[in-house]
């Protein structure tokens, strides 16, 4: 597949974004590659096109198929895996989201309230104990705001996100006129 410019300069920018999210440079840069690719690819023209080993597009296929982000289709009259990925964002978003909170938050609150449970009673951590369980709650509501917010379509979100700062003046205590009350910050 000859690449645009355009092409090339997502796909490599797409490749650093994943490096500094804790992907694999190679990983991110196939899922790119497919993202922008009219036809479903296979591995061969994945590692040709991006100048990779196909040893490495093989294992990058395999993390983003793990994923969820990479699904094999075929063509008939050809032995070979094509992969593709989603044409839809907001769908690509939610199975980004789904994946890191399976992997990264879900843990994250078992530790916390393993901790929380612990600690509690234990006049030697009560400090700890405080600010374990203030972490554990924040990190629950934020879970609990997220399970709700995937549930609605995409236009219903859209619409939410693109309503920022109006929405805000909705809540109470927002910090943004009369009644905020932002008094906690982090200290230096």
């Amino acid at each position: 597949m000859d690449l645009s410019a355009t092409q090339r300069k997502f796909i490599l920018h797409w490749g650093e974004m994943g490096t500094k999210w804790g992907i694999n440079r190679t990983v991110a840069q196939v899922h790119a590659l497919l993202f922008v690719s009219p036809e479903p690819l296979n591995a061969e023209e994945i590692a040709a096109t991006l100048s990779v080993a196909r040893s490495n597009v093989s294992t990058s296929l395999r993390e983003l198929q793990g994923w969820g982000l990479a699904s094999v289709v075929h063509r008939l009259g050809d032995r070979r895996d094509y992969f593709e990925t989603f044409d839809d964002v907001w769908a690509m978003y939610h199975v980004v989201m789904e994946e890191r909170k399976r992997r990264e938050i879900d843990p994250t609150i078992a530790l916390l309230r393993q901790c929380v449970a612990e600690s509690a009673g234990d006049a030697d951590d009560a400090h700890t104990h405080e600010r374990l369980s203030s972490m554990l709650d924040f990190v629950e509501t934020m879970t609990q705001w997220y399970n709700q917010v995937r549930k609605l379509p995409p236009s219903a979100f859209t619409t939410m996100a693109r309503m920022g700062g109006k929405l805000m003046d909705l809540l109470p205590g927002n910090g943004r006129g009369k009644g905020s009350s932002s008094k906690t910050k982090p200290k230096t």
